[in-house]
């Protein structure tokens, strides 16, 4: 078989990993610079070329069939074994201590289970972590890279964007059981609501929960009650517990949906116009350490989002 991977093949399966990447010939196109309909035709090709079928193709998006899902994985790995083949050519292996400060709630819930990853992509470099709240200042330093929460205005430092901020309302299914249905937002009026008061800083403890009902439409909420925690995972540990209503990040809760322990009674998510993004001096991505670690960062925050399933069939609020 691999005889038979010519150069034209090699260049289809290329165009395949960017595609799969994103399940999307679209954004695919604007990676590799080409019309959409030139990735298109090419992974037609390579679909002929095989002899099975690598995508469905959904009405409003794309979706890997069993095969290109084996084949996905195999050219993934496949082209990050040549990119750290092609770092340690080009400048000798990577090595060092980077020191990488991450709010506490991402490092646990988004960046640590990928570690591993990281590990094997850059086994030489080692990872200095620590977790701090958004409310220390960056300015004074001490890291190479920063993860943190904010509107994207870092005066004074460089910033590249990782992840909108969404967020919707959660619950334990027990909860539902002992009380009015959630059929609409006013029915929070008979459930305990649960506030993370660092959500919001420089606001008051109910600002989120303000915020998230006034884009749902849930005026007659009296959100000014509840229980209030100072960790976002402890509001959300509070609600598995059964303690109440809390509000719900989609990047920190997918483990919790996914087994059930929670759920999200209400349709859609809820722009914050905050976002998960890196921090740096300028100057900083000049070392190819930091350079080399920013961008797999960038790329995990990108492979999230082309493989993050719908939340709901309803359209997301803004």
């Amino acid at each position: 078989m691999a005889q038979s991977l010519n150069a034209q093949t090699h260049a289809w399966l290329k165009v395949f990993a960017v595609s799969a990447r994103h399940l999307s010939f679209t954004r695919a196109a604007e990676e590799l610079h080409v019309t959409t309909g030139a990735v298109s035709q090419q992974i037609k090709q390579l679909e002929e070329r095989l002899g099975f079928r690598l995508f469905r193709r959904l009405p409003r998006q794309l979706a890997l069939t069993e095969e290109g899902e084996r084949l996905a994985g195999v050219v993934s790995q496949a082209y990050d074994a040549v990119g750290l083949e092609i770092d340690r050519l080009r400048g000798g292996v990577m090595s060092g201590v980077l020191r990488l400060r991450c709010l506490p709630s991402f490092l646990a819930k988004w960046l640590m289970p990928r570690l591993p990853r990281l590990q094997a992509r850059f086994p030489d470099i080692e990872l200095h972590l620590s977790a701090e709240d958004s409310n220390l200042s960056l300015l004074d330093g001490g890291f190479d890279l920063a993860i943190d929460l904010n509107d994207g205005h870092y005066p004074g430092l460089q910033t590249s964007p990782l992840i909108d901020e969404r967020i919707f309302a959660v619950c334990s299914p027990q909860l539902l059981r002992r009380r009015p249905p959630l059929t609409h937002p006013d029915a929070l009026g008979y459930y305990p609501l649960l506030h993370d008061v660092t959500a919001w800083r420089g606001s008051h403890d109910y600002a989120e929960w303000e915020h998230y009902l006034a884009a749902i439409g849930g005026e007659h909420v009296n959100v000014r009650r509840g229980y209030t925690f100072n960790r976002n995972q402890l509001t959300v540990e509070a609600a598995i517990s059964g303690m109440g209503v809390a509000i719900a990040r989609r990047t920190l809760i997918g483990d919790e949906l996914e087994s059930g322990r929670l759920i999200a009674p209400f349709a859609g998510s809820v722009a914050t116009g905050k976002r998960y993004g890196l921090v740096y001096q300028q100057g900083a991505l000049d070392d190819r350490r930091v350079r080399a670690i920013h961008d797999w960062l960038v790329e995990e925050a990108e492979r999230g989002r082309s493989t993050e399933q719908p939340f709901s069939d309803a359209a997301e609020r803004q």
